[in-house]
């Protein structure tokens, strides 16, 4: 079980939230927190709906509109999302670099471009000679 386990029926998420059931439909009817629903069609909250209707609460009485509250929720969510796909991903990028070391062996170019090499070589030497000359004013 975790916090996006739909666990509370509607009278508990209400509670928990310190807000009367019919608040918590309306604001699903609005679509600013969207509970999981049984086969039965009952709505089933769980601890990460909780925290949300608390914020929709908090950012009410703050003011801003159920708009405004719609767009910030969005936006949360989609960072939520974001991070956990990082977190995926570096995991995976972990997991790889372990399966393989050393596989990933580069170097700078000369025009600053990246340059793979294979496991074990060294990047060839460069002879060219350059002269600076420094902007005379």
């Amino acid at each position: 079980m975790d916090e996006n386990s739909p666990i509370f029926a509607i009278a508990t998420a209400a509670e928990l939230a310190g807000m009367h059931p019919q608040t918590l439909r309306q604001y699903d009817r609005l679509g600013l927190v969207s509970p999981t629903r049984t086969a039965g069609k009952s709505r089933r909250y769980s601890m990460r709906d909780v925290v949300q209707l608390r914020e929709v609460a908090r950012l009410s009485a703050e003011g801003v509109s159920l708009e405004g509250i719609g767009r910030i929720l969005a936006l949360e969510n989609e960072v939520t999302r974001l991070a956990t796909r990082v977190r995926e991903l570096e995991h995976a990028l972990a997991d790889e670099m372990l399966k393989s070391p050393g596989r990933r062996v580069f170097a700078a170019g000369a025009q600053g471009d990246v340059v793979p090499l294979k496991s074990g070589t060294r990047a060839q030497r460069r002879t060219e000679l350059v002269v600076w000359r420094p902007f005379q004013r």
